[in-house]
């Protein structure tokens, strides 16, 4: 009988020391509240004309009994705003190192449009600097003509390491069909996980895996596997940052919408939905 004590009492202390408790998803924000806390909306690279001081349009929305937030580059009919910035501090800063996984829901208002979101690594005033280059983890959403004429169709992108000048990004892919996934439908809300590999590239990090669902993905799909960061600074991972613009005055591409709601993050990885 001591013998088996003993025995329990060891497996019982082996299980304490092994076991490791799931990590909480940590609120971004779910735009249920009066106003946009705590975030910064920035035009650093301001060409309207007329001018207008503050162009972008991001605010809070309520339809089909829920509020979220509506990010555009500017008014319609409005053109020449080529950053429009909007970022918030994350709640826990992802150390260089670690592996998290970020969580957002979007839903394409219209086409023609360019947005871009994910995480950076800098502070506010960096930010505002760097604009794009701002961006480790990116995901892209967009049907603008690329600068040699290659023309994207609206499936949801991720940032890769290319030679090529033009095309620093790759559609997500839908396993099933071995095919590139198809582009976002207006109207249907997609939600995205996330998982950034924040550790340095020599330990195989500075890279993400990107999961979809909606659309075509009636269930949670991997859609690609190690997209790039983009600066790889190996630096603390420290605000949620999204990104859109109209194009340059002499060939604006449009403006349409970006819905993004349910923004939360979770230290390692979490394939479960807040």
């Amino acid at each position: 009988m001591r013998h088996i004590l003993i025995v329990l009492y060891t497996l019982l202390l082996t299980s304490c020391a092994t076991y490791v408790p799931s990590n909480p998803w940590l609120m971004v924000d779910d735009f249920e509240h009066t106003d946009l806390q705590g975030w910064y909306l920035k035009d650093p690279q301001n060409n309207t004309q007329p001018f207008i001081p503050s162009p972008q349009v991001t605010q809070l929305v309520y339809q089909d009994e829920n509020q979220s937030l509506l990010k555009k580059p500017a008014k319609d009919g409005v053109v020449g705003n080529r950053k429009a910035l909007t970022f918030k501090a994350l709640p826990q800063p992802i150390a260089v190192g670690e592996i998290a996984t970020l969580y957002t829901r979007i839903n394409v208002q219209s086409f023609p449009n360019n947005h871009a979101f994910g995480v950076s690594n800098l502070m506010p005033k960096e930010i505002v600097d760097q604009g794009y280059d701002a961006f480790e983890a990116t995901l892209r959403v967009t049907d603008k003509h690329e600068s040699d004429g290659y023309k994207n169709d609206g499936t949801l992108m991720v940032k890769v390491d290319s030679d090529h000048t033009y095309r620093q990004y790759a559609n997500i892919h839908n396993p099933n069909t071995k095919v590139d996934g198809k582009p976002l439908l207006p109207g249907i809300w997609y939600e995205i996980w996330y998982v950034v590999n924040n550790k340095t590239q020599g330990q195989g990090g500075q890279v993400y895996d990107v999961y979809v669902k909606g659309g075509e993905f009636e269930q949670q799909t991997r859609v690609y596997q190690h997209a790039d960061f983009r600066m790889k600074r190996a630096l603390p991972l420290i605000y949620f940052l999204a990104n859109c613009n109209t194009g340059p005055l002499k060939q604006p591409y449009g403006n349409g919408g970006l819905y993004y709601d349910d923004i939360f993050m979770s230290k390692g990885l979490n394939l479960t939905t807040p």
